[in-house]
């Protein structure tokens, strides 16, 4: 999580909201890839720190599916992240704060463990979850 907070502090340098991500392989011990929110940097309202984090790994791998792999996050996906994930097939999303506006990992909807879907990850939320929401209040605070 630590590694997805920097991650999130990237995002503010480009004019983003703290959003940090990062893939680690299925033993757990290796990040196969990063992603912080870019939006605002690059103009598409897909380049959300989990999708960017996603098409990484999948890059690294040479492969769609990322059986086994971890996804830890800041905050709680949104269900565009949220179906990501599931389509992504990876094992796990650890995130930080939770989305009472928008998450779809148990707060607002919970894609990521609809039963009526073909993949459900384990979920672990609230890792870090006072630094993770102390990025973004700050961040919010100063707009």
């Amino acid at each position: 999580m630590r590694l997805a907070l920097d991650e999130a502090g990237q995002a503010v340098r480009g004019g983003d909201v703290p959003v940090g991500a990062v893939v680690l392989s299925p033993d757990g011990t290796t990040v196969l890839a990063s992603g912080h929110n870019e939006r605002e940097a690059t103009g598409d309202p897909t380049a959300h720190a989990e999708v960017l984090a996603l098409r990484r790994a999948a890059a690294a791998l040479g492969e769609w599916r990322l059986t086994g792999c971890t996804l830890v996050v800041t905050l709680e996906p949104c269900t565009m992240c949220a179906g990501a994930l599931v389509q992504s097939r990876v094992d796990r999303v650890v995130y930080g704060a939770r989305d009472e506006k928008a998450g779809a990992a148990g707060s607002l909807w919970d894609v990521v463990r609809d039963r009526r879907l073909n993949h459900r990850p384990e979920v672990v939320e609230g890792v870090l979850a006072v630094e993770s929401a102390g990025l973004l209040t700050e961040f919010f605070r100063d707009r």
